[in-house]
């Protein structure tokens, strides 16, 4: 039982090689795009096609895709797999997302998580409100949580007592534009391996800043014509392997002359809610 289940699930981290990952497929209605934020309506027939063909790179890649359904009178938000859970070794921790219009997500995803495999560990309760975009595995021992707009010192207080052999690290995040849009840890740094992150310096914490510093961990630079396209959110499929939105050429270049093998995807529709490849995915499996 036990080797059957450590089979189906399992993060140490977020750059170990990509095994199995949960995606949700878009909404056939896109009328939900303002109510949610998205920077304006996709073409339905295109935004399908991009996300599997985003799909077939995952699998490319070497992983099981777990595809679920749309929710049921849900919106184009839930494409972003990542923002409701939290993938542990023990299992799923559903959150509870800060933004109104995401907040039915975490009960879908548990039952479409138990459904692959996948037990739950524990629940965030009302008032602690947490994304998955503000919450980064540095390693096995440490997760990063970024407080802003979308999750709350409730919500990093809660997953400490529910991952009690993890180091919690909070970062208040920078205001920005405001509760308005989306900024979560994510859109400023993403892992690349255990000793490279690609990152907006700019914008990052200072304290993180010297956290990665003291832990030998290097940086890829975005540059700033291309933070606002995403250039920070990159998955990696495994060590100094990534995922990256393709229009982002700049930001590719210097992954690469960091050693770091890069195949892109097109999301001129999927990424219109400013949602990259980590928001699209939620790994359950990773060497």
């Amino acid at each position: 039982m036990e080797a059957a289940s450590t089979a189906l699930y399992g993060c140490r981290d977020m750059v170990g090689t990509l095994r199995r990952v949960f995606v949700r497929s878009p909404q056939a209605e896109t009328a939900t795009w303002r109510l949610c934020g998205w920077r304006s309506e996709p073409d339905a027939r295109r935004l399908k096609a991009e996300h599997d063909a985003f799909c077939s790179l995952l699998e490319e890649a070497g992983a099981d895709v777990v595809a679920a359904a749309p929710c049921d009178g849900g919106n184009l938000d839930e494409v972003y797999a990542f923002d409701p859970a939290l993938l542990t070794r023990e299992g799923v921790v559903p959150l509870r997302p800060g933004k109104p219009v995401r907040q039915g997500e975490p009960t879908a995803v548990e039952a479409d998580l138990d459904a692959a495999g996948v037990p739950l560990l524990g629940r965030l309760e009302a008032a602690a409100e947490a994304e998955g975009g503000d919450l980064i595995r540095l390693d096995e021992e440490t997760l990063l949580v970024g407080h802003g707009y979308r999750t709350n010192e409730a919500g990093s207080t809660a997953l400490e007592e529910l991952l009690p052999e993890t180091n919690v690290l909070t970062f208040d995040l920078p205001y920005l534009r405001g509760p308005g849009e989306i900024l979560h840890l994510l859109s400023l740094l993403s892992p690349l391996d255990r000793d490279l992150a690609v990152a907006f310096l700019p914008l990052l914490p200072v304290r993180l800043v010297q956290l990665l510093e003291e832990r030998g961990i290097q940086l890829v630079e975005v540059p700033e014509d291309e933070f606002e396209t995403m250039g920070p959110n990159v998955l990696a499929l495994g060590p100094r392997r990534a995922l990256a939105l393709e229009r982002n050429v700049e930001t590719r270049r210097r992954m690469e002359r960091a050693g770091v093998d890069v195949v892109t995807y097109r999301g001129e529709e999927l990424s219109k809610g400013d949602g990259g490849p980590t928001c699209l995915t939620l790994p359950l499996l990773r060497d």
